[in-house]
């Protein structure tokens, strides 16, 4: 065979140690605890490594583990957060040098621009990307390793992506992406739930043309060993300061709407994304007021009393099976909007951006059910899931076995 594959999925120890039940997580191998499988890629080359807190092998942070392994690690990029992951939501985040290692951090959250300047991606022979994603599109990590791809595949540089799990990998819900709302919380056309890993979503970046010029990208996914798209990941590092608990990470694709809203959705507080309320809201008997914090410096409804649910005690697999639920958003919806102290305009242009379509804030105001709304997307999610299919490197029990494929040809 002539032409040499667009990607090098590297999964030599993938069925040997692969669990066969839902839950089995004792031998599941991040990416990054593969050394074997990509340190021999590194040697020799400048590597640029798109990380935070959450890229660790074990208790050790992953750029510590390549440095001892002699490997060359001349820039550090920085995703929302920042590398310590300690910056609010939206936060710039800006460029420096790391106080642990020297290595210069190039920010890529800094309000600026879009992407890394292109002096420092031709400093590179490499891209590593190690970072925990949540499986979710407006969760901007993805969209800042796609940057990242588009830059490499511009100037002729090689990406390797040390995979990890979604902890949100079991589902796909939420309508798909229409590219007319584009931004910084979605760039691709792929519903809020896409069950995907990062590795995952590069390689259908690439294989579906979303990624222009990236068709030749050199790209190498190591894969994980002991995942299934049906195990329930116990994440072992907080992503970002309000995302801290696993049943917040299965609300998230439920309770993130309030964003674009002046609902308060738990900033502040100590159950960020498990409650929600307003001051405003009648005939509740939660209550909780956000206070200024580390990671919720200035949070919707700062210092004062909201009135709303607390989510907090839910069985983890009941907020699982909802998947992208937005009765919590109607019930706020509602209450506000007949409340006659509220003056406010609920809905902001946000909440297009992060819903993906234009025609979901009018059926909440026409009075359509949660149940309703979701179906108007069933279509679009059941396409979404045959699209995928082609590269899933993992199990998944909504697809027959031989959907997993270990090689894409150009």
């Amino acid at each position: 065979m002539k032409a040499v594959s667009i990607f090098r999925v590297f999964i030599s120890l993938y069925f040997c140690v692969l669990a066969s039940t839902a839950g089995a997580q004792a031998h599941l191998c991040v990416g990054a605890e593969r050394t074997a499988e990509y340190m021999p890629l590194l040697r020799g080359k400048r590597v640029g490594l798109y990380t935070n807190h959450t890229g660790r092998v074990g208790n050790r942070m992953t750029v510590d583990v390549m440095l001892d392994s002699a490997v060359n690690v001349v820039t550090l990029f920085s995703p929302e957060h920042g590398i310590r992951g300690q910056a609010d939501a939206g936060e710039h985040v800006a460029s420096g040098r790391d106080p642990v290692t020297g290595i210069p951090i190039a920010s890529l959250y800094t309000g600026k621009r879009r992407g890394p300047e292109p002096a420092v991606i031709k400093g590179l022979d490499v891209i590593v990307v190690d970072i925990q994603d949540v499986g979710l599109r407006f969760y901007t990590y993805y969209c800042t390793m796609l940057e990242l791809m588009q830059a490499a595949a511009e100037h002729g540089k090689e990406v390797i992506i040390l995979d990890r799990p979604n902890p949100n990998g079991m589902t796909v819900d939420g309508p798909v992406l229409d590219m007319k709302y584009a931004s910084g919380v979605g760039r691709l056309p792929i519903p809020v739930v896409h069950g995907l890993t990062l590795g995952e979503m590069a390689l259908m970046a690439v294989g579906e043309g979303w990624l222009p010029g990236a068709r030749n990208l050199k790209l190498t996914v190591i894969p994980c060993t002991g995942y299934t798209h049906d195990t329930r990941y116990e994440l072992p590092v907080w992503p970002s300061p309000n995302l801290r608990d696993m049943t917040a990470i299965y609300l998230y694709p439920s309770m993130c709407y309030f964003e674009a809203t002046d609902v308060s959705l738990g900033r502040g507080t100590d159950k960020p994304f498990m409650i929600y309320g307003h001051p405003l809201m009648r005939g509740r008997t939660y209550e909780f007021t956000p206070r200024s914090m580390a990671g919720a410096k200035n949070p919707p409804q700062l210092n004062r009393l909201c009135h709303g649910v607390d989510l907090s005690s839910m069985d983890r697999e009941q907020a699982i099976a909802q998947g992208v639920n937005l009765e919590y958003l109607i019930d706020a919806y509602r209450d506000l909007s007949s409340s006659p102290g509220y003056k406010g305009v609920f809905f902001s242009s946000f909440f297009e951006k992060l819903m993906g379509r234009g025609d979901i804030r009018g059926m909440i105001e026409q009075g359509m059910s949660a149940e309703q709304i979701k179906a108007t997307w069933a279509d679009e999610v059941r396409v979404f899931r045959e699209q995928r299919r082609p590269y899933l490197l993992y199990p998944d029990s909504s697809v027959a076995s031989d959907a997993i494929r270990k090689e894409v040809q150009p």
